[in-house]
């Protein structure tokens, strides 16, 4: 694998860890400020993102090693509204800056494997960012969101509320691969 393309998997692996534990810590906050569908959207999107670093990982399974690897990724806990600005900052910087940047890096250097790994990964942001978006509104007015059951798709990480679809739209496996927060 290319080392541009490598250190971008690393990246975004060490990144989506991160937000895959910060997003279970900010899911317990909502919980406690008595927010609990903002709390089950924590949960829910807590579990696409392992799904994505778990992509980026696999995608790396030659590499052996130590490697520094660095995230721009929100820190700290704060209330609700707080966390969840920090949700969508990072979620706005993976979708308008790291995301678009390592997935042409990764067409360039003709490594399909990581394309792909970033295309699920770019693709589905876009849905967390307006996730968290719409949860800030609600939380700002001192309200829960009002939220339908989430489904993520076990494979690529495809994140929708409502219904499960019979056939992951991203990844196009069955609907019996889809896990519920309801």
């Amino acid at each position: 694998m290319h080392d541009i393309t490598a250190g971008n998997l690393r990246s975004a692996y060490s990144g989506e860890s991160q937000a895959h534990l910060r997003y279970k810590i900010w899911g317990a906050r909502a919980e406690k400020d008595e927010y609990p569908n903002v709390a089950r959207l924590f949960r829910a999107i807590s579990h696409a993102e392992e799904v994505h670093g778990t992509h980026h990982f696999n995608e790396l399974r030659a590499e052996k090693g130590a490697f520094m690897m660095v995230a721009v990724a929100p820190f700290g806990l704060g209330d609700t509204s707080q966390n969840l600005q920090g949700a969508i900052d990072g979620e706005t910087f993976e979708v308008n800056e790291m995301y678009p940047t390592y997935l042409e890096t990764a067409k360039f250097q003709g490594e399909k494997g990581a394309e792909l790994s970033f295309h699920y990964a770019y693709t589905v942001e876009k849905t967390h960012l307006a996730m968290f978006q719409k949860a800030k509104r609600a939380v700002d007015l001192r309200r829960d969101v009002e939220l339908g059951p989430v489904r993520i798709c076990n494979v690529c990480g495809y994140t929708v509320e409502g219904d499960i679809p019979d056939k992951c739209p991203l990844c196009g496996v069955g609907k019996e691969m889809f896990l519920s927060f309801a």
